[in-house]
């Protein structure tokens, strides 16, 4: 499904863009799959912006919209996030639905997905799949082997830029990232693309200034050794207050993240 090369640049910069993974019968399901979604959203669904177009964001719908975990399981995702984290086994953590209306202004700050996470574990990867096509300008950006040494950032509210209420103590200061900084990497990608790259990359993304559409669904993945973490902070999704029970440290559970792939 990826070769060598995907591979190594994926485990060198933690973010690596596979072209042509889903065919146009996966795509067309996940199109129907992000309409229904938005025709009735989930108790987490809502417009985030402020001004200028509409940028609807959802997540953990799996089991109301069937194909978001189908993609994963019976589609190419699940064997393609195995191959990038040399896992034996893969659970699926959640999707997140992002549609961005054309015209629409708010940008998404530089961020890692881990802190924000209920997890913790050596091996992760979100797999971003584009509905549209997304010019380089208008794409993710990354900073290539922000992810080395698995350094978890303070985690911070997009909208200003403090940290979550709560103990951030433990966390490592959030860098400043220059916006010439050569590592950091940015892709035009199509439908049938796959940005990939690892809970612990750094990376933002961009308003869409454009007329078209930009929708996306980025599959989060974890392989074996994840587990379970209380975070002295809200964290999102919220699977605490969702009626996740576990103690510190405890596995991921099937019911909640189920296994998508498994090495014969």
């Amino acid at each position: 499904m990826i070769n060598q090369q995907d591979a190594e640049t994926f485990e060198r910069d933690g973010v690596v863009v596979l072209r042509n993974v889903l065919d146009d019968a996966w795509l067309s399901r996940l199109a129907k799959a992000i309409e229904a979604n938005m025709a009735a959203p989930g108790p987490h669904g809502k417009d985030h912006a402020e001004t200028g177009g509409a940028y609807f964001g959802d997540y953990v719908n799996w089991q109301r919209f069937e194909d978001y975990l189908k993609v994963a399981s019976e589609g190419p995702l699940g064997a393609v996030a195995a191959q990038l984290m040399s896992a034996a086994r893969v659970q699926f953590f959640h999707e997140h639905v992002l549609v961005k209306e054309p015209g629409n202004s708010s940008a998404t700050p530089w961020h890692q997905d881990m802190p924000y996470y209920c997890l913790e574990g050596d091996k992760t990867v979100s797999l971003w799949v584009p509905l549209d096509p997304v010019d380089e300008a208008e794409s993710l950006n990354f900073l290539a082997g922000s992810h080395r040494g698995k350094r978890t950032y303070t985690p911070r509210r997009f909208k200003t830029l403090e940290p979550l209420e709560g103990d951030t103590t433990d966390y490592a200061e959030f860098p400043d990232i220059d916006a010439a900084d050569p590592a950091i990497r940015s892709y035009a990608v199509n439908p049938g693309d796959v940005l990939a790259f690892d809970f612990h990359t750094l990376h933002d993304a961009p308003a869409n200034p454009t007329d078209k559409r930009r929708r996306a669904v980025s599959f989060r993945f974890v392989g074996e050794g994840a587990r379970y973490v209380e975070r002295p902070h809200a964290v999102s999704p919220p699977f605490p207050e969702m009626g996740l029970k576990l103690a510190m440290n405890d596995p991921l559970p099937e019911e909640w993240f189920p296994t998508v792939w498994r090495a014969a």
